[in-house]
């Protein structure tokens, strides 16, 4: 398979391990949602979707519980949201959604993370053409029909379905995450987590010493504690 897909593997596994950077990344978001919307995630869809993907990774209760609670007090940093793009090395397109309370250290880090592995940040918009917004959602499959499934939801904005091992995975134009979300919601179904994605529309193919060093830029970004989603056009 290659020393690219074995680069994988282990870049894969060194981060799902990581479960104190999900948790600090879990915090941001909701901090940020509490600071928007409020500490009651009845009232509180944003809060709610966080809490939902919290749990998806297995986030304790009495810790999400601790970070509502923090988040809610004055002494709770002012998260941004942030995003940079450009190219990494081979043409790649690289795309870092972050939450910063310091703008200027976490543009500095991300530009320096490109330069390091000899790409380079573009101006804001640049990707956009080559990146396509979607709301994803991985349910729980309990032996679910999936075509009668997808009968029931073209109308609620449903663009693709996918089955990926136990899960279902469901992609709609990120306009019309919240009417995926109800629709879902009133058939009972569990939500594993949802959020907004970047997908690629075209892809580029690397060999795998072009490929490994595309992956060390990509954990190097994942590893900034500001950094909250990499995208890319790797194949």
């Amino acid at each position: 398979m290659g020393r690219a897909f074995e680069y994988r593997k282990a870049s894969k596994m060194k981060r799902w391990s990581a479960m104190a950077k999900n948790f600090t990344r879990a915090g941001k978001e909701i901090a940020m949602a509490v600071k928007t919307g409020g500490p009651n995630p009845d009232s509180n869809a944003k809060l709610r979707i966080v809490i939902q993907n919290a749990k998806g990774f297995s986030m304790p209760k009495d810790k999400i519980e601790a970070a509502i609670k923090r988040a809610s007090s004055r002494e709770e940093k002012d998260y941004a949201e942030a995003s940079y793009e450009g190219y990494g090395p081979f043409g790649v397109a690289i795309f870092v959604e972050c939450a910063t309370d310091n703008s200027t250290r976490t543009v500095a880090n991300v530009r320096h993370y490109f330069s390091k592995m000899g790409g380079s940040l573009g101006t804001s918009g640049s990707l956009e053409f080559i990146f396509d917004r979607k709301a994803v959602f991985r349910l729980k499959n309990e032996g679910l029909d999936l075509d009668e499934l997808e009968l029931e939801l073209i109308d609620h904005g449903l663009d693709k379905i996918e089955l990926d091992e136990e899960e279902i995975i469901i992609y709609t134009n990120f306009q019309d995450f919240g009417t995926m979300q109800s629709a879902l919601d009133a058939r009972g179904l569990e939500i594993l987590s949802s959020n907004i994605q970047r997908i690629p529309t075209t892809t580029k193919a690397l060999d795998d010493e072009q490929a490994e060093v595309i992956i060390k830029l990509i954990d190097m970004l994942e590893e900034d504690d500001d950094v909250m989603n990499v995208y890319h056009n790797m194949e």
